[in-house]
């Protein structure tokens, strides 16, 4: 595990993260009276509800582009530095959205790209690594 603490202390920020933003639309559920099961009501819930959503729908790609992208290229520090670009963009898309929905968009750039550049640096990596093998 040496060789990956980096990328795994990112895992676990990224899922930490993860975890405020629950915390957060329990709150705000509590806060505006919104019982289970409802997923909409007032304005505050409804942003909080939606950061925790749209980051569970980014957590896959994130997670596992990271650690394919730090096993293919066996290197830790830049995987573990774009994994941390990525929890940089979702914090901002967190705290931006929350006050106002139009200003996600800056944060939701931040951390599309950082998860694109771990899916295709892991996509790149391992066909080259597979056609290099002759196993294709």
């Amino acid at each position: 595990m040496e060789d990956h603490a980096l990328v795994g202390i990112v895992t676990l920020l990224a899922l930490l993260l993860y975890a405020v933003m629950g915390f957060r639309v329990g709150r705000a559920r509590g806060k505006h009276a919104i019982l289970a099961p409802a997923v909409s009501g007032h304005p505050d819930f409804d942003r909080a509800f939606r950061v925790q959503a749209n980051t569970l729908e980014w957590l896959p790609l994130f997670l596992v582009s990271l650690w394919l992208f730090a096993l293919a290229w066996h290197d830790d520090k830049i995987a573990a530095g774009v994994g941390v670009v990525w929890i940089v963009g979702r914090f901002l898309y967190m705290t931006s959205y929350s006050k106002q929905a139009d200003t996600r968009g800056p944060g939701f750039a931040i951390q599309a790209l950082a998860t694109l550049v771990l899916l295709f640096g892991a996509l790149g990596r391992i066909l080259y690594a597979v056609f290099q093998s002759g196993v294709v």
